[in-house]
């Protein structure tokens, strides 16, 4: 027989009684079924527990030893047991995440939505974000860097999702939409269009248009419908994640060589709530957006020493 919670309480019972009677009375049991099982007891711990007599019962000082440590495990199970059914009727914690411009985000709530419920704010400003988080009104922040750059400073924890190339989007009718890929200094005298956003990629975009001997012309800065618009109307030429799915009237073209490329990020506040399954999550959705883009997917093909992990 191996010693059980029910026998401290037995033993804790004739303690706090002072008499295997009045324990009996108490556990609503037949006095030679507790001496019975008392004797069970005392011979799984090697010894006896009580001395007993015409006055009563009183610890030994093995019986001693053995209701110090009851006194200790008895509560404790009673506060695990108690703390375990709080937590079986409680609803499962939510996911707060904050998210700049990004094609992943839909499917990183999807699947997060399937486990547990999920809240979302977006903003143009990584530090908005960042600091949100910092101050615990967010669990997580999707957000974006250029491929070279580090990882923002501060208190979170960051991860590198994906490192992609950044390509560029042109309405169906221009002369680069049929191409397999298209040198950046060959759209020297277009005009471009971006997404806002307080990072460095303005600046990594002019220097790579440096490299390729031209300086960009005008730069529309506006929000995804806008810049969709220019495109489709031969307006402008937008840069976009490689992960983007373009809209009917549009078509993906990559730039040769991936000039410039885009690490998505995952930072979170040290106390987020399942944070392994949550960055494995944000991983396969970056997967899944890969999958369903095949332009991108026909770029990996042909540029198999990429990849699109850190």
């Amino acid at each position: 027989m191996d010693l059980e919670l029910r026998h401290l309480r037995i033993v804790r019972a004739v303690a706090d009684a002072g008499s295997v009677s009045k324990a009996a009375s108490l556990l609503g049991l037949a006095q030679p079924a507790l001496t019975a099982q008392l004797k069970r007891i005392e011979r799984v711990l090697g010894g006896a527990l009580f001395e007993r007599d015409r006055h009563g019962a009183r610890p030994t000082r093995l019986g001693e030893l053995v209701l110090d440590r009851a006194r200790v495990l008895l509560p404790a199970a009673k506060e695990l047991q108690d703390e375990a059914v709080r937590f079986a009727h409680t609803p499962s914690p939510g996911f707060r995440i904050g998210a700049t411009n990004g094609p992943i985000l839909g499917g990183l709530v999807d699947r997060l939505a399937a486990e547990r419920k999920v809240s979302t704010y977006t903003s143009w400003s990584t530090h908005e974000l960042n600091s949100m988080v910092e101050l615990g009104r967010l669990d997580y922040v999707l957000t974006g860097a250029c491929g070279d750059s580090g990882t923002p400073t501060g208190t979170l924890i960051w991860e590198t999702i994906s490192l992609d190339p950044v390509f560029c989007l042109v309405g169906e009718d221009h002369p680069v939409a049929k191409e397999k890929e298209v040198e950046l200094a060959d759209l020297a005298g277009e005009q471009w269009a971006v997404t806002p956003g307080d990072g460095c990629f303005a600046d990594c975009f002019a220097m790579a248009c440096a490299r390729a001997g031209f300086t960009p012309g005008t730069i529309y800065e506006t929000d995804v419908p806008t810049c969709a618009h220019l495109a489709q109307v031969g307006r402008a030429v937008v840069l976009c994640q490689a992960t983007h799915q373009a809209a009917q009237g549009l078509v993906m073209v990559p730039l040769a060589g991936a000039p410039l490329r885009w690490r998505q990020l995952l930072g979170r506040h040290p106390t987020a709530p399942e944070a392994a399954w949550v960055v494995g999550q944000a991983k396969q959705a970056h997967m899944d957006a890969v999958r369903r883009s095949p332009v991108y997917y026909d770029w990996l093909v042909r540029n198999p020493g990429y990849g699109t992990a850190p």
